[in-house]
């Protein structure tokens, strides 16, 4: 099972559209972080599990996602609302109470991934202004046999090898 992740596209269009084509057929679900600044009823984020970031003005999006994908439980937000900037810990106690598996955040801008207590953090980082590298970038979750594979991707969908995590997860 495939899901792809995108966040803080900051009014992008035509990427977005590019991305979900390039990938439509190989994932299972497509999640949008927050601050895509489009209204609800937008083409570009339709079909995609979308939250409100904090630069989201025009869409009626919830603040958080709680979506069994397959056989995990992820919880999606933007993460403007758990001081991700400073720290995981208020998002790691809110996933908890959501018995999330899989959390999937933007606010930052910054591309990562890491297992926490047996919980996956993915941050896929931005596909309009990225900090601390300089490719726009998007994620996509691989899930089988027992293995949890985050590869990024630049706007043009090249991997990012030097990135792409494999971690053993149930």
């Amino acid at each position: 099972m495939k899901v792809l992740i995108i966040s803080d596209s900051h009014g992008l269009t035509d990427e977005l559209v590019e991305i979900k084509k390039r990938h439509i057929n190989e994932v299972e679900a497509i999640i949008h972080c927050g601050d895509s600044e489009l209204n609800d009823g937008a083409e570009q984020i339709q079909d995609m599990l979308i939250v409100k970031g904090n630069c989201d003005f025009l869409g009626n999006f919830p603040n958080e996602i709680i979506e069994t994908i397959g056989t995990y439980r992820f919880f999606i937000t933007h993460g403007h609302l758990y001081s991700v900037k400073t720290t995981l810990m208020k998002l790691k106690y809110r996933a908890e109470e959501a018995q999330a598996n899989i959390v999937c955040f933007g606010h930052s801008h910054i591309a990562g991934v890491e297992l926490v207590d047996g919980t996956l953090f993915i941050n896929p980082g931005s596909i309009f202004l990225p900090r601390m590298r300089n490719e726009k970038t998007y994620a996509i979750l691989e899930l089988m046999n027992g293995q949890a594979i985050v590869d990024f991707y630049n706007l043009h969908g090249e991997k990012i090898s030097n990135l792409s995590t494999k971690f053993q997860f149930a």
